[in-house]
């Protein structure tokens, strides 16, 4: 599957990681997928997507880092302009080597996008585009606050434009113990007015995710037959 979101900072990677671990727990192989990143950090390894770490820890993907993240920019940047101040286009035919290599050794699949649907990568592609020549169902990430509405439902209207098919959403960080009546209802209305499942609301969590993923978070999220939305 592919997962997307409703903007930078929503949970992309936190969700991924979490769905991941779900998978795992099935016994499945996962592999995992962060085609272009932006905003990594130089190490003696060389430039490293913290995400990209993230992702393969939680899944138990063997990769290299630079094969599961193969297109990487130290700006935290649109990858267009990443690319563009870095003199260094997005090579597709390494994105695709990368994406052939993990798919052979893999029984399923997630892969992250970069930023929201619209996210340029280079002139002529998009992170929707993205998603349509991946052929995977999207998740979209969202968040659980006023506001969410309008940016899933038009998240959700790009990816079915373009042919992606949207399995579902998830809010994330939604206020569990105290929600007001934004957050009580952004999830019915999204389901009517977007004609898509909200698949579970991850709560808010004070613990520090990082190697190790709060029990809070991947409950719900292991809750879902993610194999059957895919």
């Amino acid at each position: 599957m592919f997962i997307t979101g409703t903007d930078t900072g929503v949970g992309k990677t936190v969700i991924a990681c979490a769905i991941a671990v779900a998978l795992r727990r099935t016994g499945s192989r996962v592999g995992v997928f962060k085609p272009v990143a932006t905003g990594c950090v130089h190490r003696r390894e060389g430039l490293i997507s913290e995400d990209a770490e993230l992702l393969a820890h939680h899944a138990d993907c063997r990769q290299p880092l630079d094969v599961i993240c193969p297109q990487r920019y130290s700006e935290a940047l649109a990858p267009a302009v990443a690319a563009q101040r870095a003199k260094q286009p997005v090579d597709w035919d390494v994105v695709q080597r990368s994406f052939d290599t993990i798919a052979r050794g893999s029984d399923v699949m997630v892969a992250e996008g970069v930023g929201g649907v619209m996210v340029p990568l280079d002139e002529k592609h998009t992170v929707v585009d993205l998603a349509r020549e991946l052929g995977y169902a999207a998740v979209v990430v969202a968040r659980a606050t006023l506001g969410t509405i309008n940016h899933t439902l038009l998240t959700v209207s790009a990816l079915r434009q373009a042919n992606v098919r949207v399995a579902g959403v998830v809010i994330n960080g939604y206020p569990s113990d105290t929600p007001g009546i934004v957050e009580e209802t952004n999830p019915r209305a999204i389901e009517k007015w977007g004609r898509v499942p909200v698949v579970c609301l991850v709560p808010q969590t004070k613990q520090k995710i990082g190697w190790s993923m709060p029990q809070d978070i991947v409950a719900p999220v292991a809750a879902v037959d993610w194999r059957g939305l895919m």
